[in-house]
């Protein structure tokens, strides 16, 4: 089965070590639950705001989730120190889209996925065929793994911190973009596909997806 999916909006951020200018404070004035926010719930609301998205269905997907709070979770453990009750709350592996829905008030369905490299292109056939309902969906994948010493583990990835989000819905229009991997090195993979379309030159894309 194909289906086809008209490009909306979408965006993109790519941080070497970090992503910068996440507008966090002014996206999330409340204090007590900013401070609550992983750096993947920070990317996803960023990129939320970008497409210029609020109510509707999510699909999210990422291979690592928050990394951070699982070393962080992980080096207690090998410490014999007591878990911070914050990480062990944010070791959800929908915490990034939980706290993005809290914030906007969205009660719509919400779907995470984790398919290492294959995350970005399952994101997208999961959302076609969500996208059959012929509502407006939000796709995103990210990844947060700026951890410490993390160059011992990571030999490919040059922007640890990344983010890919589509504003999509059925159409019936011409396919005029492939769905292919990125072009640009040093992302992660697990986010290329999505990072190819968000970076198209092509106008008003149109994708085809098999499913």
């Amino acid at each position: 089965m194909k289906i086809k999916l008209e490009i909306i909006s979408s965006a993109f951020l790519l941080g070497s070590k970090s992503i910068e200018n996440l507008d966090t404070k002014a996206l999330v004035p409340k204090m007590t639950l900013r401070r609550r926010l992983t750096r993947a719930a920070k990317i996803v609301i960023k990129l939320q705001e970008m497409v210029g998205f609020s109510q509707g269905r999510v699909i999210c997907g990422s291979s690592y989730g928050d990394l951070g709070v699982t070393a962080s979770i992980l080096k207690a453990i090998k410490d014999k120190e007591d878990i911070s009750p914050t990480d062990f709350q944010n070791s959800v592996y929908s915490t990034a889209v939980s706290y993005l829905s809290i914030i906007s008030q969205n009660k719509n369905e919400i779907t995470t996925l984790s398919c290492g490299d294959k995350t970005a292109i399952s994101v997208l056939k999961v959302g076609a065929v969500k996208a059959l309902d012929g509502d407006e969906l939000l796709l995103l994948c990210f990844e947060a793994i700026d951890i410490p010493n993390i160059e011992e583990l990571n030999a490919c990835i040059d922007f640890l911190e990344s983010g890919v989000a589509l504003k999509v819905k059925i159409t019936e229009k011409k396919t005029n973009l492939e769905i292919k991997k990125s072009d640009t090195r040093g992302i992660s993979v697990s986010i290329s596909e999505l990072h190819h379309i968000a970076t198209s030159s092509v106008l008003n894309p149109v994708i085809e997806i098999e499913v």
